[in-house]
């Protein structure tokens, strides 16, 4: 083996040796019979008293460093005294080799470092402390205060130094605040690592401790200069700034600097005169941390700008140091509203959040203060508070807060004031209470608002003692627009109006609830009193650009309508027996709103009403079937018209039955039948109503038709305005045309009625009276102001089988021809029968006359036996006459009947008729002359009233002529 390779092992031998021995000396070495002599070196190296009271270790690899546990460094009585959990000194290695310890540097592990506060003049730097150095590690700071408690600085990493008298004591490093025992969720810097630095000077004559503090966290540095005070306390300023405020108050997060001045005390730590500049704003104000009685952080704050929604935020956090924040900004903006003049005082305290005087000018010019407090954790905060306003536009407001109104009308519901109660909690709004005037009307009541889900939400339950609906929708809105508006949330709604007006109607004690859902529309009920009538509606309706409704039904009741009938435009029917009747309708449908079923049940006294009809109220259109009844259609008539019918209609009961149409341009009746009394009618009947006047247009075909009475003498006015009303053209067809006798006068009639401009006119086609034939018209022109009638008739081959009820001279079974043509004026039967002029012709063949037999009285007449006379007088007073024809022809002038032309052919005689009627009183002044052959004519008279006439022969010629031939 060469000498090279002994050599290298020699020296790896000494190596191990080496090594062996720093492994083994240590051990084999009591450290801990060395406390002293390391107490002192450590004590040389801090300048302070140092104790050691635990074991003892010495490590040299991978450098030397003895290790003590148990420390104390200073005393008691000293200004700065605490404890530590071990102590590293750093060794020089060199020098231990040599058997000398000569530190390096020394290191306090675990040290719990406790210091008074506030500062006070107490903590002054001894000679001891010339030479204080240090570093700490994983040690806690606490900063003792009788009234804040203990605030505790944890896993502190400083170097600590102290130089001379004249130098500075001075510590930098980082620690982890713990959360204060007050506040043991307060955010800011509680939990996050902190850098700081410190310079504390020494005092000079006037006792006062110069003091230069820097703390910085994620970018936000404070910092202060000052002093210390003898008397206790610091005065200085104060500058911080970083990339959030929200780190170091409980304001909004965002960029800002502040600095100003900074006074403390045992009780306060203030900072006034701060300029402060966050998110871009400026502002100034002051800051005050209050350590007695109670801590407490206040903040002054004036600004131009504010934004809120970022200091709601930050404000809504619990359970930290109380708070309390004084706001005042020219203008601000909160979710999305502007807000002017606002002032707002808030504290908080643990969980509790308190607002006290806030107020503002929303848009709209409406003042807001509110007054409130939270409670519950800051994840569900419940917030209750006392909302007062008084605005000139609240539409305005709402519109700014995103509660739009654009399908009330504009100038509707703008001024109010009023006060609420409100409660913010999960996501929701509460109003127990409201109590308000809003647009001249007291509104009272409460309500929810919701955000979460779906859609918006909201539930109201108000009171009002008034509401105008006129003009309550703005103008142009289509149905499809509010569709989409009310398909955009849920409601639940409750209203209550006292007095409520529509269209001059006006409704009392109005009720509504109803819900909107899922663009849904369910009125679950819908009450009011309406002009003496109780009305209540229910049913559902789809928001859809087709809209269906579903459930409908609307009832009414009304125990006397006759508050009811009198706002219908016109007179009738208030005046009559009718309108006091028990009034009630049943209305119920459903289906799309373009196709509507609807069924319509009503009772109005003893008339029953059933229609069932498809509508369309978008087109105002609709069309189904009509049912009408009554018991007793002549006393409906007297209730409802005030006419006595019975004469004409006779008795029996009223059926209409009908299919009807209706829409903006008239009614029509395609297919309908009639029954009233003995009125046996159908037909169709169509109303036009987009001309100047509504025009009546149709068929009538007539079983039976009664004919109305004929009261010529009556002083009553005939009903002819309403033929000014409307135009008409109506054909017609009847079976049979009843006198109020209940006896066919004319049969298989057919005629025109038509009526333009107030001049009616009946044109009579065709009618059958018994076997013969009757053509005639009638125009009655009501357009001036006195009415007038012309008749014309015409009549042909007409069968007399039966006398005519009356006079006691008739005519009988005889056929009969003739024509008229008459013309009268007046307002009532009476007059017009005073005034009638015209002509009157007639033509009877193979006749009867009644009531004289001219053939006994001729023979009578010309015999010469004493009992000639008493055969002529019964002959002239009874009896009956066959003629073969009797002609008429007269004149009328002023109601007066004039005999022009009359004569009777009969038995080879021919006696001629003459005189007057007097039409207005009904009387007679009728004379027949009868030849008698070789000796004078005889006369009979027949005068009086046509009813009752009395007939009186004019013998006297013929007595003188008699006795002359006897004797």
């Amino acid at each position: 083996m060469s000498w090279v390779r002994r050599l290298g092992f020699a020296l790896a031998a000494l190596v191990l040796l080496a090594v062996l021995g720093l492994w083994l000396a240590p051990r084999l070495t009591d450290w801990t019979a060395r406390r002293d002599q390391l107490a002192a070196l450590a004590a040389e190296q801090l300048g302070v008293p140092v104790t050691l009271s635990g074991p003892v270790h010495l490590t040299l690899l991978p450098s030397p460093m003895l290790e003590a546990e148990g420390v104390s460094v200073g005393s008691e009585d000293a200004a700065l005294g605490f404890g530590a959990r071990a102590l590293h000194l750093r060794l020089d290695g060199w020098r231990l080799l040599l058997g000398r310890l000569a530190p390096r540097e020394l290191t306090l592990v675990g040290a719990a470092i406790r210091l008074p506060w506030p500062p006070a003049p107490s903590l002054r730097f001894s000679a001891g402390l010339s030479s204080f150095r240090a570093e700490i590690e994983d040690s806690t700071l606490t900063l003792a205060s009788p009234d804040l408690g203990n605030v505790v600085l944890q896993q502190v990493r400083a170097r600590l130094s102290a130089g001379t008298e004249s130098q500075a004591f001075e510590v930098s490093g980082s620690f982890v605040p713990a959360p204060l025992p007050s506040a043991p969720r307060a955010g800011g810097w509680a939990g996050r690592e902190v850098r700081f630095a410190a310079t504390l000077g020494r005092g000079g004559y006037d006792g006062a401790l110069p003091l230069d503090l820097t703390l910085s966290s994620g970018g936000t540095t404070v910092s202060a200069r000052g002093t210390l005070l003898p008397e206790g306390g610091m005065e200085g300023r104060a500058e911080a700034y970083g990339p959030d405020l929200s780190l170091l108050l409980p304001g909004p997060p965002g960029p800002f600097r502040a600095q100003g001045r900074l006074s403390a005390s045992a009780e306060t730590v203030v900072a006034d005169d701060l300029a402060i500049d966050f998110n871009g704003s400026p502002a100034h104000g002051a800051l005050t941390l209050r350590l007695r009685p109670e801590p407490r952080l206040d903040l002054a704050l004036a600004a131009g700008r504010l934004d809120l929604d970022s200091w709601a935020g930050s404000l809504r956090g619990g359970t930290g140091l109380p708070f309390g924040l004084d706001l005042s900004a020219e203008a601000a903006t909160f979710r999305g509203a502007s807000l002017r003049r606002l002032r707002a005082s808030v504290f908080r305290e643990g969980d509790r959040l308190a607002i006290n005087d806030a107020s503002a000018i929303l848009p709209g010019e409406t003042t807001v203060e509110v007054s409130g407090a939270t409670a519950g954790p800051p994840a569900s905060a419940r917030l209750e508070a006392l909302l007062r306003f008084t605005g000139g536009d609240l539409r305005a407001t709402l519109a700014a807060l995103g509660w739009p109104l654009p399908s009330i009308a504009p100038d509707r519901f703008r001024s109010g004031q009023g006060r609420a109660r409100l409660v913010f909690e999960d996501g929701q709004l509460s109003l127990p209470e409201l109590s308000a005037t809003v647009g001249g009307a007291q509104v009272s009541g409460a309500g929810v608002f919701r955000t979460g889900g779906a859609r918006p939400s909201f539930g109201l339950g108000l009171t009002l003692d008034r509401l105008a609906l006129d003009g309550l929708l703005a103008p142009g809105r289509s149905w499809q627009t509010l569709s989409r508006e009310l398909g955009g949330f849920d409601a639940d709604l409750r209203l209550s109006v006292a007095r409520a007006t529509l269209g001059g109607l006006v409704a009392e004690r109005a009720g509504l609830d109803g819900a909107l859902e899922n663009g849904r529309l369910t009125l679950r009920q819908l009450t009011a009193r309406v002009l003496g009538a109780d009305l209540t509606a229910s049913g559902t309706a789809q928001l859809t650009a087709q809209p269906r409704l579903g459930e409908l039904r609307l009832d009414l009741a009304a125990p006397d309508p006759r508050a009811l009938f009198a706002s219908i435009p016109g007179g009738w029917p208030d005046a009559t027996r009718m309108a006091q009747q028990p009034l009630t309708l049943r209305l119920g449908g459903s289906g799309p709103l373009d196709a509507l079923a609807l069924r319509l049940e009503g009772d109005w006294g003893d008339l029953r009403l059933e229609s069932t009809v498809t509508a369309n109220p978008l087109a105002r259109k609709l069309a189904g079937n009509l049912t009408l009844r009554h018991p007793g259609a002549p006393r409906l008539a007297q209730e409802l018209l005030e006419q006595d019918l019975s004469p004409w209609l006779g008795q029996g009961s009223l059926s209409l039955v009908g299919t009807v149409s209706a829409g903006p341009q008239g009614i029509s009746a395609e297919r309908f039948d009639l029954v009233a009394g003995q009125l046996r009618t159908s037909g169709q009947l169509s109303l036009a109503l987009g001309g100047a006047r509504p025009s009546l247009t149709g068929r009538l075909d007539a079983e039976d038709l009664p004919l109305p009475p004929l009261r010529a003498r009556s002083t009553e006015p005939l009903p002819l305005q309403p033929l000014r009303g409307f135009d008409a053209d109506v054909s017609f067809t009847a079976d049979r045309l009843l006198w109020p006798a209940a006896q066919p006068v004319l049969t298989d009639a057919d005629g025109r009625v038509r009526l333009e401009a107030g001049v009616l006119r009946l044109d009579l086609g065709h009618a059958k009276l018994g076997t013969g034939n009757l053509w005639g018209s009638l125009v009655a022109d009501a357009s001036g102001l006195v009415p007038r009638l012309q008749v014309q008739a015409a009549l042909g081959d007409v069968a007399l089988t039966e006398p005519l009820p009356g006079p006691p001279v008739d005519v009988a079974a005889s056929r009969l021809e003739g024509n008229l043509a008459l013309s009268a004026e007046g307002s009532s039967p009476a007059a017009m029968l005073a005034t009638l002029d015209g002509d009157v012709s007639a033509d009877l063949r193979d006749g009867t006359l009644s009531g004289l037999d001219l053939t006994q009285a001729v023979a009578a007449a010309t015999a010469t036996d004493n009992e000639a006379e008493k055969r002529l007088r019964a002959a002239l007073g009874g009896g009956s006459t066959a003629f073969g024809r009797m002609h008429l022809d007269a004149s009328v002038e002023a109601g007066q009947l004039r005999l022009d032309d009359g004569w009777l052919e009969a038995g080879g005689q021919r006696a001629v008729l003459g005189g007057t009627v007097d039409l207005p009183r009904g009387a007679d002044d009728l004379r027949l002359t009868l030849p008698v052959p070789g000796g004078p004519a005889l006369a009979v008279g027949l005068s009086g009233p046509w009813s009752a006439p009395r007939v009186v022969p004019d013998l006297t010629p013929w007595l003188v002529w008699h006795a002359a031939r006897t004797n």
